[in-house]
């Protein structure tokens, strides 16, 4: 599969185009002309200036199966960032006729399992939404971006990342968040979006994931 990773400099779009690469797949890495980034020799680096205009993406884009985005604000203060960069990106998908994308959202966007524990529905999530409100609202409105799109679209909500290496012994229901969970590592997020690409039954739902 040819795929075009978005956010490749960050710690979960890191992961997507190392593991992506290690199933055989052909990566193309999208990051600021300003960042850094330690990628494999193998992923096709696109540095672009700003993410406002999508016939800038389109090259980025032409020939490729489908795109994975890790984009996503760093910190309350960051400003707007998934919901304004992904609509840019929907519209340069369409230009170049790419029909797929997976893009990583977070659990508070999404509403709390019905049987979930006590603390965790009516003290944690509320807490943690509430501190974190910008970011969450961001993310909101990147998955309606996505909703409205008319693209193959698939949402993968994490609870709290770690930095932990992949453990492939994470927990994903599709069309809801998962009860009781409490952290995953962006390694194992990385694993599921990309399990997610060949998926039909995720095209459309948001998947939850945890450990």
């Amino acid at each position: 599969m040819r795929v075009t990773v978005f956010g490749a400099s960050g710690g979960i779009g890191r992961e997507l185009v190392t593991q992506a690469i290690g199933r055989g797949d052909e990566v193309t890495a999208v990051i600021r002309s300003s960042s850094t980034a330690d990628l494999p020799a193998e992923a096709e680096i696109v540095r672009v200036d700003a993410f406002d205009d999508p016939a800038a993406l389109v090259p980025a884009l032409d020939g490729r199966d489908a795109v994975l985005s890790g984009i996503g604000p760093r910190g309350r203060n960051d400003g707007p960032v998934a919901a304004p960069i992904t609509a840019v990106i929907v519209e340069a998908m369409k230009q170049a006729g790419v029909p797929r994308i997976v893009a990583v959202s977070a659990a508070p966007v999404g509403p709390p399992p019905e049987h979930d524990a006590f603390v965790n529905k009516r003290v944690l999530m509320p807490l943690i939404g509430s501190i974190l409100k910008p970011v969450y609202d961001d993310l909101d409105r990147m998955e309606q971006v996505l909703r409205a799109s008319g693209l193959d679209w698939t949402v993968v909500r994490p609870p709290k990342l770690t930095a932990k290496p992949a453990t492939g012994a994470y927990r994903t229901v599709v069309g809801a968040n998962i009860g009781r969970a409490f952290s995953v590592s962006r390694a194992d997020v990385a694993s599921a979006m990309l399990d997610a690409l060949g998926d039909p039954a995720t095209v459309g739902q948001p998947v939850g994931i945890a450990n």
